[in-house]
C-alpha cells in the first residue's frame, strides 16, 4: 500500500546524506521531522482501523462457525424426529455457514498480517523519528560549524591574496613616506627659527661688548 511505501522511504532515508546535500540543512531536517510526524499519525490511524477490521472479521468468522454448529444440532434433532428432508436442509445450511466461516478465516489471516506490517512500520517510523529528533540539534550545529569554517577559510584565502597584500604594502609605504616628509619639514622649520634666534642673541652680545669698549675709551 502507498502508505507503507512512503513510510519505507522515510525509514530508509540517510539523514546525514540528506543534510550534506541540502542547500538549507536546517530547513530540510525540520521538514523531514514534520513529514515523519504526519506519516506517523497516518500510520497510527491506519493501525487502529486495521485492528478494528480484524476484530470485525474475527467476529464474523465466529458467528458463522457457531451458525454451522447450530445447524448441525438442528439436523440431529430432525433425524431424531425422523425428518430426513429437514435434516438435509439443516446440514446444507451448516455447510454454507462453514464455508463462509472458512472465507472469513482467510480474511482474518490476511488482515492479521496487514496489522503486523503496519505495527512494524509504526515502530520503525517511531524509531526513525526519535533518531531525527535526537540528531537534529547535533546535525544542525555540525552544519553551522562547517559553514563558519568555510567562511573563515575564505577570509584567510582573501587575506593571503598576493595582489591585495601588495596594494596594502603600497598604501603603507605612501603613509610612511608622507610621515617622513612631514617630519623633515617640521625639522627644517625648527632649525630656521633656532638659527634666527641664535643670530639675534649674538647681535645683542656684540652690541653689549661694543658699548662697554666705548665707555672705557670715553667715546660717546
Amino acid at each position: 500500500m502507498a502508505l507503507l511505501e512512503r513510510v519505507a522511504t522515510l525509514v530508509r532515508a540517510n539523514l546525514n546524506d540528506l543534510i550534506d546535500k541540502a542547500e538549507d540543512p536546517e530547513k530540510l531536517i525540520k521538514q523531514v521531522i514534520l513529514d515523519m510526524q504526519n506519516q506517523l499519525l497516518q500510520v497510527k490511524t491506519q493501525v487502529a482501523i486495521s485492528i478494528a477490521d480484524q476484530h470485525l472479521l474475527i467476529k464474523k468468522k465466529k458467528e458463522n462457525e457457531d451458525a454451522s454448529e447450530e445447524w448441525v444440532r438442528k439436523a440431529e434433532l430432525a433425524v431424531e424426529k425422523k425428518q430426513d428432508d429437514l435434516a438435509r436442509a439443516a446440514l446444507e445450511r451448516s455447510m454454507t455457514a462453514k464455508s463462509v466461516a472458512t472465507s472469513f478465516a482467510e480474511q482474518v489471516a490476511d488482515q492479521t498480517a496487514q496489522v503486523e506490517n503496519l505495527k512494524t512500520a509504526l515502530r520503525k517510523l517511531e524509531g526513525k523519528l526519535a533518531e531525527a529528533q535526537n540528531k537534529s540539534d547535533v546535525l544542525i550545529a555540525k552544519h553551522r560549524r562547517a559553514r563558519a569554517l568555510d567562511r573563515a577559510s575564505d577570509a584567510q584565502i582573501s587575506i593571503g591574496d598576493g595582489s591585495k597584500a601588495a596594494a596594502f604594502d603600497r598604501v603603507k609605504d605612501k603613509v610612511h613616506h608622507a610621515d617622513a616628509v612631514s617630519q623633515a619639514k617640521s625639522s627644517i622649520a625648527t632649525d630656521d627659527i633656532e638659527d634666527r634666534l641664535a643670530a639675534l642673541g649674538k647681535e645683542d652680545e656684540i652690541d653689549k661688548l661694543l658699548a662697554e669698549i666705548k665707555n672705557r675709551k670715553g667715546v660717546s
